[in-house]
């Protein structure tokens, strides 16, 4: 492994220290460290801010916005606008967790400088810290375009949800021991390309590992086992908040939906029984401005305008 990402925190100080926005080279150090990395989407001002008060490293802004947020059934539908100010509004709830916004379906597919263009505007109008793209080694030169001009990229291989026409339902890619070495050729080109770091979706374990250890940058699995350098999951599925399913790879640490719908009962029950707003929730003129109050009613040229 190349020692000079490390070094950029070993000069300094250490990660679990640092309080200035994390970078991309960073996220590379942790690998380097044996750290490994715990990442979360965000799509908002207030699960931002949880979410970096918790200290996770790594928040993407994904398109995965279309199905939890938007109600779509595929990522296809989110535009670059909407990135962007998804990304804006997640920039505004952050401190320290370095931003990664999703490049969405055909934004970088045409050519390296429609690209290129595109992730600028993630950056100066999104405020991201990077961007991704789905892709191996025919999206390699797109990412060396992009890198040599200064903007850190995310790959992401295995099953690349921008392809599902393609791909059809979300299922386990490289089952087949040439598919597999060729996700192996993938990550090794989005490597040598300058890509910072590797989501590995629905990967088989053995692969994901495989990739993990013959490349030097950090791989980040979502459904691809234990063996990658850190993890993704989608806040939405973590906590509970999107029910139309419940993806195999992920674990409900809470269930927000749930608890959210019993609270809604219950303030429907509280608000049709009066018992919501109370004395606690409300504020009222004193006694003598009450009095005053009523007595500028009754006037003659006031009695003409409330009736």
């Amino acid at each position: 492994m190349e020692s000079s990402p490390a070094g950029c925190i070993s000069q300094g100080k250490p990660l679990d220290m640092k309080t200035g926005q994390l970078t991309a080279r960073d996220i590379v150090a942790m690998k380097h460290a044996g750290h490994r990395i715990a990442a979360l989407t965000a799509y908002d001002y207030t699960s931002a801010q949880m979410l970096d008060a918790a200290g996770v490293p790594l928040i993407l802004i994904g398109d995965s916005l279309g199905m939890v947020v938007q109600g779509e059934d595929t990522t296809l539908p989110v535009t670059l606008d909407q990135i962007i100010y998804h990304s804006r509004c997640v920039a505004r709830g952050t401190r320290r967790a370095l931003l990664v916004a999703d490049m969405p379906f055909m934004t970088y597919q045409a050519s390296p400088e429609d690209a290129l263009r595109n992730a600028a505007r993630l950056l100066t109008e999104g405020r991201a810290g990077a961007v991704k793209v789905e892709g191996g080694t025919d999206i390699a030169p797109t990412v060396r375009r992009m890198v040599s001009a200064g903007i850190p990229v995310c790959g992401h291989l295995g099953f690349t949800p921008q392809s599902a026409h393609a791909l059809g339902a979300p299922r386990i890619q490289g089952r087949e021991p040439s598919d597999a070495v060729s996700l192996v050729a993938d990550a090794k080109a989005l490597e040598l390309a300058g890509a910072f770091a590797i989501v590995l979706e629905l990967v088989p374990a053995v692969v994901a590992r495989e990739v993990s250890q013959r490349i030097a940058i950090p791989t980040i699995g979502i459904g691809s086992g234990p063996g990658c350098d850190g993890e993704i999951q989608l806040f939405h599925d973590l906590f509970g908040l999107y029910t139309d399913f419940l993806p195999r790879h992920t674990r409900r640490y809470l269930n927000v939906a749930q608890e959210i719908s019993t609270a809604a009962r219950q303030y429907t029950a509280d608000v049709i029984a009066r018992r919501f707003p109370g004395p606690e929730q409300t504020s009222d003129l004193g006694p003598q401005a009450q009095d005053k109050f009523r007595s500028l009613l009754e006037c003659p040229e006031n009695s003409q305008t409330t009736q």
